[in-house]
């Protein structure tokens, strides 16, 4: 059995297309197809289902794609024992943040006190993707404002804060200091997109004060979302830890939410079964101190 052929078939077996597949793979598709056909005279029994250029894994599929990724996974974890033996010098970890504005802060301090870790962000909108990485090992941390749970995943608390919600400094509540959610129900708001985790969490809560939220704007980035509220467009929610230093924006004010209680939890998530390296060890512990500091 070729190292390469397994890898062939966990790609086309991922996606379930030859033509992407190879594309992905950078390899012509003949190539592709004889390789997973070879493989399955070696096995001796088909691990896809074919119709025309259509092919599904059947369950001889399914079982050996889980023996395949679980091989490539103990090769995986060899290699970060093996680099972990270099020591904090040589580390290397790969998270996926959801408070944009703490990050900048957060990372910097880290790599103040440990230079040469070097650190990989991975962009990733919904609770389900996150704890797929975690559950896949493609992420040694997830630190959310939502539990991430699963049988393989640790879940830490960090801390509370609760939702404010941004307007800008014009606009007829922007001279209080406090609001009750459902006097914003014919308000514009300015949301993130739904497939995020986040709208997800404040379309509950205008829901649970009694109304749909009215999205006049929905954007993938958050800094793009403060931009437009700073520019008198529309009004959010925001958590002023995740914001960070734009929190205290002189164009934008920050109300506090009375009613319902919009209360969320950051913490951080690993998978428990996934080797975790000296850097990796460091830096969970840099950030239970980095949120518990105040």
């Amino acid at each position: 059995m070729e190292f390469l052929q397994l890898k062939y078939f966990q790609a086309v077996a991922r996606l379930e297309h030859i033509t992407k597949a190879a594309k992905q793979l950078n390899v012509s598709q003949p190539s592709l197809s004889n390789s997973i056909q070879r493989l399955e005279r070696k096995l001796g029994v088909p691990l896809f289902e074919r119709q025309g250029r259509q092919i599904q894994l059947n369950a001889f599929g399914k079982t050996y794609l889980k023996r395949v990724e679980q091989a490539f996974l103990e090769l995986e974890e060899g290699e970060r024992e093996i680099a972990d033996m270099a020591g904090l010098d040589h580390g290397v970890l790969s998270i996926s943040v959801t408070l944009p504005y703490v990050l900048p802060t957060l990372l910097k301090e880290f790599l103040t006190l440990y230079p040469h870790i070097r650190i990989i962000q991975r962009q990733l909108g919904s609770v389900h993707e996150m704890r797929t990485e975690l559950e896949n090992a493609d992420i040694d941390f997830c630190i959310s404002t939502t539990p991430i749970t699963g049988q393989t995943i640790e879940w830490l608390p960090l801390v509370k804060e609760e939702l404010c919600l941004t307007v800008p400094k014009g606009h007829r509540f922007a001279d209080r200091e406090s609001i009750s959610l459902i006097e914003a129900a014919n308000e514009p708001f300015i949301s993130l997109s739904s497939r995020s985790n986040f709208r997800e969490i404040t379309d509950g809560f205008c829901r649970q004060a009694g109304f749909e939220p009215n999205i006049a704007f929905e954007l993938e980035e958050v800094s793009a979302i403060q931009t437009l509220v700073e520019m008198g467009l529309g009004i959010t929610f925001t958590l002023p830890l995740a914001l960070g230093k734009r929190a205290s924006s002189p164009e934008t004010v920050q109300l506090k939410i009375t009613e319902p209680l919009c209360q969320r939890t950051f913490g951080i998530a690993w998978n428990k079964k996934h080797y975790l390296s000296q850097a990796t060890i460091h830096f969970r512990q840099f950030v239970i101190n980095f949120f518990g500091k105040d």
